[in-house]
């Protein structure tokens, strides 16, 4: 009897090591520099191709596809409505790639994701204007910002799924900071390429030809992102639940079964970096070149000089993102996300008055520069720990589904109006006025967090 427990000890141990040995397989992780390029890259590309299009929705498309003649500020509206139809449509590309993200992994989806995208912002840059087709254009132009979004809707939940299931357990915010870096570094690259082209070109040449450039060049940097995803690996993560048949055939039904709440709490989450980022990064250009009759602010800053003072603020927005994800593994998520929160409520009492053109007078670039860099600043705090923090309010077999959806909710509550909606707000009523609009969805957002359960010591793999 005895040597039967022996024996039967000895079977045990071997099947646990056995175990050991395959979680420890499991866990073999892509190299740094592969992780950094993979995640990185394709939000990068992202968010060149969002900031290009809300360049120029907000300079071009009001002349291109639609007629300005009657009323500038209407055209405006109409332009950047379009600019909404991509925020529309990602919760549907995040429902859609979500659940093939949990069925088949994050490596493929990504890949079918980037070239979605990709596509969509080419042809972009291949439409007829309005004088040429008429509302033909418009339709076309408002069907490929559709596939945009839907692209996009699988993007960012996928890329910070290789960067945090990736990670060291005690890196996973750092690490987590990878695919937000692709934002400063996609919108450096697009506002870099207006910046040159406008620099070179005059109006004329800008409405003519100018405005196609950086839709083309998309395609350069989509094929790099190309080559750098089909050469990873699969996540280490979602191997392990291969191995362990963890896999659930319906992520999505699982999801709004057992998570709707983190749902509900990640798109509030999210919410306010999305109102933040395209009031500083759209809505204050058109406020900042335009004159009032405009829908501007009469600030008398030319189209190149707001762009190199927006090129200027991004490197905060990077550094911070870097800063706030570091203290994020340090102190926690919710402490980080509760300070960026209430500072956030600050500012957006705050900030109108170095907008106020009667305040501050025209060209007034301390002021100007003062909104930006701590506009910025405060978006990398609140933005950085959401790499991590979203993925880690969801289980391993339902990551994708449950952090996308979230994610891209998000994009409809806080970002998909917001040029238009502030648009509005500052004609109608002042510059004070979207102000009250941002503190809301700090709000919100202070909410959210208040509401949600410190991650930073969760279990990832489970």
């Amino acid at each position: 009897m005895t040597a039967a427990l022996e024996e039967n000890g000895l079977t045990q141990a071997a099947g646990a090591a056995s175990a050991a040995a395959g979680k420890a397989a499991a866990l073999v992780r892509d190299s740094v520099k592969t992780v950094i390029a993979a995640s990185m890259v394709g939000t990068a590309i992202e968010f060149y191709d969002f900031y290009a299009y809300g360049t120029a929705a907000a300079n071009y498309f009001p002349h291109i596809f639609f007629s300005d003649k009657a009323n500038p500020t209407v055209a405006l509206l109409m332009s950047l409505l379009t600019f909404a139809i991509a925020f529309i449509a990602r919760p549907l590309g995040s429902l859609v790639f979500g659940h093939f993200g949990d069925r088949m992994g994050r490596k493929t989806t990504l890949v079918v994701s980037l070239m979605t995208m990709g596509v969509g912002t080419f042809l972009i840059g291949c439409l007829p204007t309005y004088d040429q087709a008429g509302v033909f254009a418009v339709a076309i132009l408002c069907l490929l910002r559709f596939v945009q979004g839907i692209g996009l809707g699988g993007e960012w939940s996928g890329a910070a799924l290789v960067a945090t299931e990736n990670a060291p357990e005690d890196k996973r915010a750092l690490y987590g900071s990878f695919p937000e870096l692709g934002a400063p570094i996609g919108f450096f690259l697009s506002n870099g390429t207006y910046f040159v082209l406008e620099s070179f070109n005059d109006q004329d040449a800008m409405l003519s030809w100018g405005w196609r450039v950086p839709f083309l060049l998309s395609a350069v940097l989509v094929i790099i992102g190309l080559v750098v995803r089909v050469h990873m690996e699969e996540t280490p993560i979602f191997r392990m639940a291969q191995a362990q048949k963890k896999v659930v055939k319906s992520p999505l039904t699982e999801v709004f079964r057992k998570s709707w709440r983190q749902v509900l709490q990640a798109t509030f989450l999210v919410a306010v970096t999305y109102t933040l980022f395209y009031t500083l990064a759209t809505w204050s250009l058109a406020w900042g070149t335009k004159d009032t009759a405009n829908g501007g602010g009469d600030l008398g800053f030319t189209n190149q000089e707001y762009l190199l003072m927006l090129m200027i603020s991004i490197c905060v927005f990077a550094l911070f993102i870097v800063l706030s994800c570091l203290y994020a593994d340090k102190l926690g998520r919710r402490r980080v996300l509760t300070f960026s929160s209430c500072a956030l409520v600050v500012f957006a009492l705050l900030f109108p008055f170095l907008l106020d053109g009667q305040l501050v007078g025209q060209k007034n670039f301390v002021a100007n520069m003062a909104f930006l860099c701590i506009g910025f600043a405060l978006m990398g705090i609140a933005f950085g720990p959401i790499g991590a923090f979203l993925p880690e309010l969801f289980d391993a077999n339902v990551r994708y589904s449950g952090s996308g959806i979230g994610y891209n909710l998000a994009a409809i509550v806080g970002a998909a109006f917001v040029p238009t909606i502030a648009t509005w707000l500052s004609h109608n009523w002042g510059v004070h006025s979207v102000g009250l609009y941002l503190g809301v969805m700090a709000v919100c957002c202070l909410v959210s967090v208040l509401t949600c359960k410190e991650t930073k010591d969760v279990d990832f793999t489970k």
